[in-house]
């Protein structure tokens, strides 16, 4: 069981990294003369008054001998345009930018200013042989450029390379990876005496540890790669890729986990076995439950980096794939919560029944929160949307993982408690020839 889960983990990592976009603001490349319409060279969403779009070329001659300038939309009118029911030409089309800039220079700077607030625009290339719908790039040369968007820094300056929707995920990460850093100091060694111990909670706890190590490790690798995408607008690819990944890893994972144990709690409570020692993944219906819902989510991830190259490890619900993927997590929540329900509701023990509940707690925040994170973004701007979405999502699951830790933890010393099957016996503590009762 555990290779085919790593083997999905790698399927849909392979494909987030070999597809992942180039994520810099600091592009490079070769505009090339080709007819209709223009071409996309860069989008981003500036704010501020003092805001730079920098560019060279190497070859000022072809682009001067070609007309060569950048076209630069704000993406609602650009859109607008796209969807007008008006039968606008080429030319009409492009003579309705909000900035153009000729390229008739080596270096130059268009500053883009008056911004009442943060908007995402976007940067076309045109020259003389965009709007020739027969034009064949046989002879005409190609000329290399250096892009860079640049937004004002705290003072003012246009040396920030982050656009309004990406400022403050730098700081969010370095404060994350400081908190994983502080929790690592004051609990891991009563943590690693736990698992040492064994007991019944055994396997759980150490789940939740490797998904806790993988959740760090994406926090530290995101950390890395937005210190270095600070510095020069591109960061480190690798380091983004990484941080997908581990990522990637902590969903399959607790999906996994949680499902299994609820399928087990309840199939055994459907065929009132006797409890054992926590084997949360051996029991055939719940592992086979668990291993096609993993498998669906492991497509659907997959399906998705192949529609959206250019994203984060959490992001708004513009795919089909990524529709589908919001919709499953509500479909496993409602799932889990009725079987919880109905499990809590026949449940005579008080003891048993705080830790379903407390167990549903962060079941459901796990499975919820980006579905409803999601639909909250809506009601913010769009430069805030995956903002709202990445760091929420992060903060929930935390917030998830600490109850579920807790829980399990404070069990596991006294409660044999098992995924196979309901806990249908009281924990017996023997003292001579006497037992306490503990349900």
């Amino acid at each position: 069981m555990r290779r085919l889960l790593w083997l999905l983990c790698v399927a849909v990592g392979s494909s987030r990294w070999g597809l992942r976009g180039a994520q810099g603001k600091t592009l490079r490349g070769r505009f090339s003369s080709a007819g209709g319409g223009a071409q996309p060279a860069a989008r981003f969403q500036f704010h501020g008054d003092h805001a730079v779009l920098y560019i060279r070329i190497n070859d000022v001659t072809a682009a001067v001998g070609k007309e060569a300038r950048l076209h630069l939309f704000q993406a609602q009118e650009w859109l607008k345009l796209q969807d007008s029911t008006q039968d606008h030409s080429c030319g009409e089309k492009l003579s309705k930018a909000q900035l153009t800039m000729p390229m008739n220079h080596t270096e130059q700077n268009l500053t883009v200013t008056q911004i009442p607030y943060p908007e995402t625009w976007y940067v076309f290339y045109v020259d003389k042989f965009t709007c020739e719908e027969n034009y064949e790039n046989s002879e005409s040369e190609d000329i290399q450029f250096e892009m860079v968007l640049l937004n004002p820094d705290a003072e003012g300056n246009p040396l920030d390379h982050f656009s309004a929707g990406e400022s403050g995920l730098h700081e969010f990460f370095f404060l994350l990876v400081l908190a994983y850093f502080v929790a690592t100091c004051i609990y891991a060694q009563s943590l690693w005496q736990t698992l040492k111990k064994g007991g019944p909670m055994h396997t759980v706890l150490k789940v939740l540890s490797i998904v806790l190590l993988f959740q760090a490790g994406s926090a530290f690798a995101n950390y890395l790669h937005f210190s270095s995408y600070a510095k020069d607008g591109i960061g480190a690819p690798f380091m983004g890729s990484l941080a997908e990944l581990c990522d990637i890893v902590c969903q399959i994972q607790m999906l996994y986990l949680l499902l299994s144990l609820c399928m087990g709690w309840m199939i055994g409570r459907m065929k009132k076995s006797q409890s054992r020692p926590l084997q949360w993944d051996s029991t055939p219906a719940s592992t086979g439950i668990a291993v096609v819902v993993v498998v669906t989510q492991s497509i659907l991830l997959i399906w998705e980096q192949f529609e959206d190259t250019n994203h984060h490890s959490y992001h708004s619900h513009h795919s089909l794939a990524s529709g589908l993927l919001i919709g499953l997590r509500v479909c496993l929540s409602l799932s889990l919560a009725c079987g919880l329900y109905q499990i809590i509701r026949v449940e005579r023990s008080t003891l048993k029944r705080e830790f379903y509940v407390t167990f549903a707690k962060g079941c459901i925040l796990w499975f919820l929160c980006h579905p409803g994170l999601a639909t909250i973004s809506v009601l913010f701007r769009d430069y805030q949307r995956e903002k709202v979405i990445t760091i929420g999502v992060i903060l929930c699951q935390s917030i998830s993982m600490v109850i579920l830790y807790r829980l399990f933890l404070s069990h596991s010393l006294y409660w044999e408690v098992s995924s196979l099957s309901s806990v249908t016996l009281p924990l017996t503590v023997a003292s001579g020839h006497k037992s306490r009762h503990y349900f």
